[in-house]
C-alpha cells in the first residue's frame, strides 16, 4: 500500500525522534510529510512506534492509505525533494 503521512508536532526533541522513526520507514518528501510504499505490518510498526514518542494531547499526524499508488497524482510546484538527495 502507499501511505502519506503529516505531522504537526509542537516539540522539537519529540520532532526529530518521530522524523527518525518515520525515515526508517518511508521517504521524507518536505518538512512535515512522509510518503511511500509500505506493508500493512510495517506501517503498523512504525506508527506505533510514533505513537510512543508524540504528545496526542499536543502533537497530531495525519495518515492518508491507498491501496493503489498509481490512483494518486502528485503534481510539484518548486523544487522537488527526491529521496536520493538525502543521501551523501
Amino acid at each position: 500500500m502507499f501511505v502519506i503521512i503529516c505531522y504537526d508536532i509542537t516539540d522539537d526533541g519529540r520532532l526529530n525522534r518521530a522524523r527518525k522513526v518515520l525515515r526508517k520507514y518511508l521517504n521524507w518528501v518536505q518538512y512535515s510529510v512522509f510518503e511511500g510504499n509500505i506493508s500493512y505490518g510495517n506501517l503498523e510498526k512504525c506508527l506505533a512506534e510514533v505513537g510512543e514518542v508524540i504528545d496526542k494531547r499536543e502533537d497530531s499526524l495525519y495518515v492518508y492509505i491507498t491501496d493503489f499508488e498509481k490512483s494518486i497524482r502528485k503534481k510539484v510546484i518548486g523544487k522537488d525533494k527526491n529521496p536520493s538527495d538525502n543521501f551523501i
